[in-house]
């Protein structure tokens, strides 16, 4: 699993500097909000690793029996989804159906890159999800599509593997924080991993559909969402 090198990640972080805060009001915040997860946006979808191989699949997403769901796109060459704008949340349990179609099998273009988790829905708290976040990730390796958890502890990362799923099969996913803890739920099937942040709440934004890891998506990723 995830354990098995170190990411060389390209920093995934949106971090506002103390100091514009301390002399902005409310009203300009926001903007310069956004303006910063823009930039760190276009910096990180720059940077190319070698694409994997892609098995046969549709060059368009599936469209039946996915309705009220939202479809997240992740081209071919890219990290982000092409949903992925900056929204606020602040919840004790994110809940939501997922479900994937056959893009997401793929194969890495190094080996060891297959056991990298993907990212599939989640929050940080605070800016920085590289901090603490909680989120459920995926991948495809021996066969199957895998979940897992995966979070932030203040910096350091923890994960483990929830269950595997097929194309196609609805899932119902949970994120719940229970005191220093999260507890990462799918299909019924839970992990319990370290929380580094306080509070009977995560104040943080939104985390959306990633793929990588090192690599970038082989070929187009169609992910779809329906918080609950």
């Amino acid at each position: 699993m995830s354990g098995k090198k170190k990411y060389n990640y390209h920093y995934e972080a949106i971090q506002l500097p103390k100091l514009i805060i301390a002399n902005m009001n409310c009203k300009v915040i926001v903007p310069v909000a956004i303006l910063v997860f823009l930039t760190y946006s276009c910096t990180k979808e720059s940077i190319n690793k070698p694409s994997g191989t892609a098995v046969p699949v549709r060059d368009a997403p599936q469209t039946e029996a996915i309705t009220g769901y939202t479809t997240y796109t992740i081209k071919s060459g890219q990290h982000y989804s092409d949903k992925s704008s900056l929204k606020y949340v602040s919840t004790a349990e994110m809940k939501f159906y997922a479900k994937f179609d056959q893009t997401a099998i793929y194969t890495s273009a190094i080996p060891e890159n297959q056991y990298d988790i993907n990212k599939l829905y989640g929050f940080s708290e605070g800016f920085n999800n590289q901090y603490n976040s909680a989120r459920m990730g995926w991948g495809y390796s021996n066969g199957a599509i895998r979940l897992y958890g995966y979070v932030y502890n203040k910096g350091v990362r923890y994960s483990s593997e929830i269950t595997s799923v097929l194309p196609g099969q609805d899932i119902t996913c949970s994120i719940k924080i229970s005191g220093s803890a999260y507890i990462i739920t799918a299909n019924g099937a839970s992990v319990t991993l370290p929380r580094g942040a306080t509070g009977t709440k995560a104040n943080g934004w939104q985390q959306y559909p990633y793929f990588g890891g090192d690599e970038v998506a082989p070929h187009n990723i169609y992910i779809y969402v329906k918080p609950i």
